[in-house]
């Protein structure tokens, strides 16, 4: 009889130690796609956005380190990249090789800013009015 009492005592420690490692795998699944997969999803949706966005005229930089202007698109994936001052420095590229993208900055978008800028309310707050009185001073 003690043999019988100590067969079913096994059998549901096992049964509770088998729902206890299915737990810790489920729980490791979830910190594995939070941790890892999610943010590589979002970071290949922003370097599509980027590739997405580039144009010609833009200033790119590449993975290299090299600074250039897209001059042409010869393919969905390629582009010409001029490098330098000089007109004949045009190297062919991937555009995965692109890290970084930058617009053309034009003068309208130059005075569309300062005008918000100036529209732009006062500060309020505790520290409102400590840049006004450097100015003041500086004046």
């Amino acid at each position: 009889m003690n043999s019988l009492t100590l067969l079913t005592a096994d059998a549901a420690t096992m049964a509770g130690g088998w729902t206890t490692i299915i737990l810790y795998l489920v729980i490791f699944g979830v910190a594995l796609y939070f941790l890892i997969i999610r943010p590589q999803k979002k970071q290949q949706k922003q370097q599509d956005e980027l590739m997405s966005s580039l144009e010609i005229g833009d200033s790119v930089l590449t993975t290299s380190g090299f600074y250039g202007v897209c001059i042409s698109m010869v393919d969905d994936n390629v582009i010409i990249v001029e490098f330098g001052n000089n007109k004949n420095c045009r190297i062919p590229m991937k555009k995965t090789a692109i890290v970084e993208v930058e617009k053309p900055y034009s003068a309208q978008q130059a005075a569309k800013k300062e005008k918000e800028a100036e529209a732009a309310p006062e500060k309020k707050g505790l520290f409102a009015g400590i840049g006004k009185k450097k100015e003041e001073k500086e004046k």
